[in-house]
């Protein structure tokens, strides 16, 4: 087992993977009505023992993380502290905004140093502690999930969106757990990562689709084209060469990326009409920037 490699890997994990569960907790809390108190309360406990993981995994991530991960936009972006402020006064729901304001030092600093004794220790600790929120996050979304659609509540999230979370929650459980089983993460493992972010990404412009107000007819339909883009991507996913698949999911990622920041730019200066949080826009420009480093890494 390559020490560094687990402990780096785990952490990079935990950085990414841990506010995105964060803030899955935040949208499903911020899409709760009155009659459903309890839901909104489990919601906010899943987000503060998040913001706690990812601030413990920022404190033993100084130094260690790679160039790539911390310049990558994956962990955090210009926009993700005022999206943040504007969806705390927006929601009521309150943020730790401190945990990103210490990323950005991170990502500013962008030192690699040398991975000190007993750090792996500490790191196993935060794996476990992630496995075993994410299980309890994973049936608290499947619940859900199961409530809205045999119509025993009612929330402004879709359908799709919860399966969505779901599937995200799941990966970054598979990944923990492989890296707590073989101390790394296979090639094998990352085979369909491909298939599995282009299906998010198209996703992703289907939400915007359906988000965007309707006099915004020109973003509806580059949402619109983007969704149609990447589910052409996804029925090749099977059939195409590998290396030409790639290159057309990397080409139009960027593109969507640019959309995304665009978009995320607009929401947080008030100039483009939606039911759009800016932490939701923030958040998937962010996935966006993940996905481009993994393409470009392959």
């Amino acid at each position: 087992m390559d020490n560094n490699n687990y402990i780096v890997k785990s952490l990079e994990l935990h950085l990414f993977f841990g506010r995105i569960m964060k803030e899955h907790s935040l949208f499903l809390r911020a899409g709760f009505t009155p009659a459903n108190a309890n839901f909104s309360n489990k919601a906010e406990y899943f987000k503060k023992e998040f913001e706690k993981l990812l601030s413990d995994a920022v404190t033993l991530s100084e130094g260690i993380i790679s160039h790539n991960v911390l310049c990558s936009g994956e962990l955090v972006t210009e926009f993700t502290l005022p999206a943040e402020k504007t969806t705390e006064a927006f929601t009521g729901i309150g943020i730790n905004k401190g945990i990103t304001a210490r990323e950005l030092r991170l990502v500013r600093d962008c030192r690699q140093g040398s991975i000190g004794e007993g750090l792996r220790c500490k790191v196993q600790r935060l794996n476990r502690r992630a496995l075993e929120l994410l299980d309890g996050l994973i049936a608290f979304k499947e619940l859900i999930l199961r409530n809205v659609l045999c119509c025993q509540m009612f929330t402004m999230n879709y359908p799709l969106l919860i399966e969505h979370i779901i599937r995200e929650a799941k990966l970054y459980r598979e990944y923990v757990s492989m890296l707590e089983r073989d101390g790394c993460l296979t090639d094998n493992a990352m085979r369909d990562t491909e298939c599995f972010w282009n299906r998010i990404m198209m996703e992703h412009a289907m939400f915007i689709r359906g988000l965007l107000d309707p006099t915004e007819e020109d973003l509806i339909n580059t949402a619109d084209s983007f969704a149609k883009d990447y589910s052409n991507l996804l029925s090749a996913c099977n059939s195409a060469q590998r290396r030409t698949l790639q290159t057309s999911s990397l080409d139009e990622t960027l593109k969507f990326r640019d959309f995304k920041m665009a978009g995320t730019k607009g929401i947080e200066e008030c100039k483009i009409r939606s039911v759009i949080l800016p932490l939701l826009a923030d958040h998937v420009l962010r996935e966006a920037n993940h996905y481009i480093r993994l393409l470009q890494c392959e």
